[in-house]
């Protein structure tokens, strides 16, 4: 039986990440929570889902997966996200749909509570993802092409900021619109946006040492120019 190389290991170890990140996301939408984060003149008062921690790395590795396995690699484990999270809905539709026994730790009312309101944070999770991530990957792939594939740090927070506002805005508005105040609503997209700015700036140093491991130690090639 034909082993997997270093190459394949490497991209299934990515997708592994990037799936595993993608679905506790979405499941774990649901929640906000509020956060002050110090700016050294001000303060910025952010109102959090406790999933957008998790959607940064998502893009983080879009781009790694650029880097090494083109658009086509990055589209690839972009689709397989998009209908793995659609099974993960439907499995956690089905398990609503059974009825808690009377000695269920978790009753059939707290199952529900939590699980019941993600049903329209996954239908906005999955349109802005695909939306994000589509453009995430055109834009990275379009400015690798423009800098003769220099400047990984331009490319990836270029690409990573523009998907982001579009995956933010859509997101938190489908997601969340008659449910929280508009003043609320205006308040978690700016803010949310904001922390997604800080990520993507604070995630440039990983980009480079993933980058520097994946090439240099596991001697996986970057992807051939127009990949």
């Amino acid at each position: 039986m034909r082993e997997f190389d270093t190459r394949q290991r490497v991209y299934l170890y990515l997708c592994g990440v990037f799936l595993t990140a993608l679905l506790i996301g979405d499941t774990i939408g649901s929640k906000l929570f509020t956060v002050d984060i110090p700016l050294g003149f001000t303060v910025l008062h952010a109102t959090l889902s406790v999933g957008a921690i998790w959607f940064p790395i998502t893009f983080l590795l879009t781009d790694v997966i650029n880097e090494f396995y083109g658009t086509r690699g990055a589209r690839l484990v972009t689709y397989l996200g998009f209908w793995m999270a659609i099974m993960a809905y439907v499995v956690i539709w089905v398990a609503r749909q059974i009825v808690a026994a009377p000695f269920s730790p978790i009753s059939h009312v707290v199952f529900e509570s939590v699980f019941g309101n993600a049903n329209r944070i996954f239908v906005a999770s999955l349109i802005a993802y695909i939306i994000g991530q589509l453009l995430d990957i055109s834009i990275f792939h379009y400015a690798k092409e423009l800098t003769k594939e220099r400047h990984i740090w331009l490319r990836s927070t270029g690409s990573t900021l523009v998907s982001q506002l579009v995956d933010t805005v859509v997101v938190t508005y489908i997601a969340f619109y008659g449910k929280i105040t508009i003043e609320q609503l205006h308040q978690a997209a700016v803010t949310g946006y904001a922390v997604k700015v800080l990520l993507a700036i604070g995630l440039t140093p990983v980009i480079y040492a993933l980058h520097a491991f994946i090439h240099r130690r596991l001697g996986v090639p970057d992807a051939p120019p127009g990949a």
